[in-house]
């Protein structure tokens, strides 16, 4: 798996963007969040989303220059905004900028997203927020419906993932990011493109049963309608699915209730719904520290006996931390199917094929 430099991740996804259309500073901030994903070790968000971003734009439901709109300003917590079926990185990070400004004023701000499309990895947005001295929750809706509610087999919600983060007095911030089934479809799709197997609790066919095969669980989720992703905990009420699928609902109401997208499933374009809160620790007074009480709780986990003393007891956040230091000096790997989708990706539109140079 040939190596690259996280700027030329970012570049080579700059240039794809602006070739379809992506108006500045739009371009630069998605390739930038893409990229981010990738150095973190995230790689089934970065820039492995292209050929999917590439197949929603030849269909005609992701409108590449869209510039969104604030539709409903509160002038006091709450921002409402319409990404106009444009992809959602940027219109997530301004709704994140504008809730962290709210919060400083009010303790708390809350931004949501309709209309919009995929925005990459939740957790870099709650960790924009906590980089800033405030605690940042993001949920976002799914486009592509891949788990079935608890007792059924047709599927009827996305992965709906969630984030939190939350700034520490010292070193990195917590942060947790985490789908409401088993595993993103995503990094279904990063095991497909490595032709690796899966394992055996992810994707279960209509009947139930365990699929192994990468491809095979990649089609399934992409041109079925039913088996999918398991939820949070596995397919039954033993096995306590029911939770992740409560809080896959949770998400959906957060995402699309408060911003006005539609319905799970079956729209064109997406209308996927985000919702970005701030909190600011400050507004509680002046004997609660929030950020001393995250380091005193992240140290009492990395004080716990350890399983493995050669990896420690970690806390959510370091394993991507971690990825983040090993990647920014070794580079980021990409397999070879990825590299000939993007290669093909380039040659169809006319813009330049920067990772063949590095080689």
């Amino acid at each position: 798996m040939e190596r690259f430099p996280a700027s030329l991740i970012r570049q080579q996804a700059a240039e794809v963007l602006r070739a379809w259309g992506m108006l500045e500073p739009t371009a630069e901030r998605t390739a930038a969040i893409m990229a981010d994903a990738d150095v973190r070790g995230i790689d089934s968000h970065g820039i492995s989303m292209l050929p999917s971003y590439a197949i929603k734009l030849a269909a005609g439901g992701l409108r590449i220059g869209a510039t969104s709109e604030v539709v409903h300003d509160d002038g006091r917590a709450v921002t409402v905004i319409d990404a106009h079926a444009g992809l959602g990185h940027f219109v997530a990070e301004q709704a994140m900028d504008i809730a962290s400004d709210r919060a400083r004023t009010f303790g708390v701000g809350i931004a949501v997203v309709r209309n919009s499309h995929h925005f990459g990895a939740a957790g870099y947005y709650a960790r924009r927020a906590a980089e800033h001295g405030l605690i940042g929750i993001v949920t976002t809706s799914a486009a592509t419906m891949t788990q079935a509610p608890t007792g059924g087999v047709t599927r009827r919600l996305g992965t709906n993932p969630l984030a939190f983060a939350a700034p520490a007095a010292s070193g990195a911030p917590f942060v947790l990011d985490m789908s409401t089934t088993v595993v993103a479809v995503n990094k279904v799709k990063t095991y497909a493109l490595s032709g690796k197997p899966l394992p055996a609790d992810w994707v279960a066919d209509e009947t139930g049963r365990p699929v192994h095969d990468s491809g095979e669980a990649l089609r399934l989720l992409r041109h079925s309608t039913e088996g999918g992703l398991m939820p949070l905990g596995g397919p039954t009420t033993l096995t306590a699915g029911h939770k992740g699928y409560g809080l896959a609902m949770m998400v959906q109401i957060l995402s699309c209730g408060l911003s006005g997208a539609g319905m799970p499933g079956g729209r064109s374009p997406d209308d996927v719904g985000h919702m970005l809160l701030a909190i600011d620790p400050s507004a509680f007074g002046p004997e609660v520290d929030a950020p001393e009480y995250v380091t005193g709780l992240i140290d009492l986990m990395h004080a716990t006996t350890p399983l493995d003393a050669t990896v420690g007891v970690l806390v959510a956040g370091e394993p991507e931390e971690r990825a983040r230091a090993e990647r920014l000096s070794a580079g980021i790997g990409l397999p070879a199917a990825l590299l000939q989708q993007l290669r093909d990706i380039c040659d169809a539109h006319g813009a330049p094929y920067l990772l063949g140079e590095h080689a």
